[in-house]
């Protein structure tokens, strides 16, 4: 899913006024596909030239429809008060990143107009055409994400304006107003923009790339610097000297046995052949997750915003949970692991990096390569699994078909991806490619159930939800998450097109310093599993996007990789350090990540 920089600062206001997608300044060299392709003619039959809206009024109007939304079933489920619902909101919101102070602002600045409208049973809809957060441009479909009122619409918009009848100037921003230029928000703004824009963390005292700090891609992302204050210290080098003196790969593992005077790292690690896995895909492989208790008003409380600030400065990204590279464990009840914790088992000198990007694909993968840090003299090897399952298919314009990455520029864009990779990573090192994912899945598992803005009065489906975003023009997949079945089979079949080139450059290109794989992105296999253990299909989406896989799916994913690795390709995991025992007696857990 694409979020811009500003779009996650203002989430935490339940994308209260979120401004522009991700994608469009952070990544400049999505290319114009040809529209000659075969798919482009039958896509033009379904849709006609629409408008492109403006990149700042359609998160304007999704983030106020939805804000609007919560205080009204808040002041439903409290049988309270408009204003009561308001400041109780505000006062769940933490006092971290000025979470708190801005929300009262945003009340104060437009709180009471929302109370007349919500008092007269104006929807959230026509609350929001009201304010000018939501505007029909000519040309361009009315977008609305509850039923359309029983009197005509021109008629209750008009009834509307006129209950709040000449509000100030300041009331109605348009599309000029700019939450970051607020003087107490500003900088958050310009350090979030930073680190966008430079996919390298935040706070790197030594500029390696690694960080002390968790959030703002550091080591939720990277792995822990240990040493913030050399750059020859950072996770996944060979050691110096064997690590006698000091720990230069942060492993934990460093010093002499007194016994033997022999260096720890020496007796415990070599020949081991340790070596890390480093993933680059999209925001599915970063666990991106809004919390349904964000927008859940039966759920709210005190509680439900603690991990806010964290999940905004991981732009709403949870990577220390990733199926693939997480180091945590959130305790969701499912016994299966993350895939990095498997391979650290099996050697306790393994390390993890995680490179993933909302709205990343392979034709942007330019910005997401760079940033890695590898030096392939002074690197272990690694594991390298490329998953960019979705982003090459999905996009949310009214035509998605012509946006799609061709067949022969996913082949050009990867060649160009896996040539970095080979004059970066070193010798012995491994390329795992997973095919893309057949998001068909979630139209026929969800389209007819309630969205979570819609549980508490059974009035939004996800196919309402998908159909809003996609007026809009901010579906993260208008292909797939569309009612318009032939649209569907038109992205599966891409998808299954660009399946098939993934595996052809596995199959026959060869490389230097690494071996390359291609397995299939098998969702459907562990649909199965889940239900065989009494789930449900739907269970396996995020609730709140209705498109990335859960922290369940992400976990289940992994175990199907971890198994399909042991059995088909044990060469990439290596073998098992035999010393494991003797390292945890005498370090204990040291860390690993």
């Amino acid at each position: 899913m694409k979020f811009h920089w500003k779009t996650i600062l203002v989430a935490p206001l339940f994308l209260l006024l979120p401004l522009h997608s991700s994608a469009s300044s952070i990544y400049k060299d999505q290319p114009t596909i040809n529209n000659s392709s075969k798919y482009y003619c039958l896509a033009s039959s379904i849709y006609k030239d629409q408008p492109t809206i403006n990149n700042s009024s359609k998160y304007y109007c999704l983030g106020c429809v939805l804000v609007v939304s919560v205080i009204e079933q808040l002041a439903q489920v409290h049988n309270s008060t408009t204003q009561a619902a308001m400041e109780k909101l505000c006062s769940y919101l933490p006092e971290k990143m000025f979470l708190k102070a801005t929300c009262y602002l945003v009340v104060e600045l437009y709180g009471s107009d929302i109370i007349k409208l919500l008092n007269k049973d104006i929807n959230a809809d026509v609350v929001c055409h009201t304010l000018k957060f939501c505007k029909q441009n000519p040309g361009q479909p009315l977008c609305h994400l509850y039923p359309i009122p029983k009197a005509t619409w021109k008629f209750t918009l008009k009834k509307a304006r006129n209950i709040i009848k000449k509000p100030q100037i300041l009331k109605y921003p348009g599309h000029d107003f700019n939450i970051c230029s607020l003087p107490f928000i500003s900088k958050i703004c310009q350090e979030i923009k930073t680190v966008f824009k430079s996919s390298v963390p935040f706070q790197d005292a030594d500029s390696d790339k690694y960080s002390v700090f968790p959030t703002l891609r550091g080591y939720h992302w990277r792995g822990r610097d240990c040493n913030d204050h050399d750059n020859m210290t950072y996770p996944g080098r060979r050691p110096v000297n064997w690590d006698a003196h000091q720990d230069s790969n942060c492993n934990g593992i460093w010093g002499i046995d007194p016994k033997d005077g022999i260096p720890y790292e020496k007796k415990f690690c070599e020949g081991s052949q340790p070596r890390g896995i480093i993933l680059l895909g999209d925001s599915a492989g970063a666990h991106f997750h809004i919390a349904p208790e964000w927008i859940t008003a039966s759920q709210m409380s005190l509680h439900s915003f603690l991990n806010l600030p964290t999940a905004l400065a991981d732009e709403l990204n949870w990577p220390q949970l990733s199926g693939t590279t997480g180091f945590l464990d959130s305790g969701i009840g499912v016994m299966v692991k993350n895939l990095y914790i498997l391979i650290w088992k099996i050697n306790n000198f393994n390390y993890f990096l995680n490179f993933n990007y909302s709205g990343a694909s392979s034709q942007n993968m330019k910005t997401l390569i760079e940033s890695l840090s590898r030096n392939q003299l002074l690197d272990h090897p690694a594991i390298v699994i490329y998953a960019m399952i979705g982003n090459d298919v999905c996009n949310g314009k009214p035509d998605p078909v012509p946006e799609m990455t061709t067949p022969e520029k996913l082949y050009s864009k990867l060649m160009q991806t896996l040539t970095y990779l080979n004059s970066h990573l070193s010798n012995g090192s491994h390329v795992v490619i997973y095919g893309l994912a057949n998001g068909s899945f979630l139209w026929d598992h969800l389209y007819n159930r309630y969205h979570p803005l819609g549980q508490l009065n059974k009035d939004v489906t996800y196919a309402q939800f998908y159909a809003f975003l996609s007026c809009l023009q901010v579906n993260p997949c208008h292909g797939w998450m569309s009612a318009n079945k032939t649209l569907r089979d038109l992205t599966s079949e891409r998808a299954k097109q660009l399946s098939n080139t993934l595996r052809k450059i596995a199959t026959y290109e060869k490389f230097t310093n690494f071996n390359l794989f291609y397995l299939d992105f098998d969702f459907q296999k562990i649909v199965e599993e889940w239900q065989i253990i009494g789930g449900q299909p739907w269970q396996l989406i995020e609730p709140v996007d209705g498109f990335h896989p859960n922290e369940v799916a992400s976990l289940l994913l992994a175990d199907q990789l971890w198994k399909k690795l042991q059995l088909q390709l044990p060469e990439v995991l290596g073998k098992e350090n035999p010393f494991n025992p003797q390292i945890e007696d005498v370090f204990g857990d040291q860390g690993g990540h």
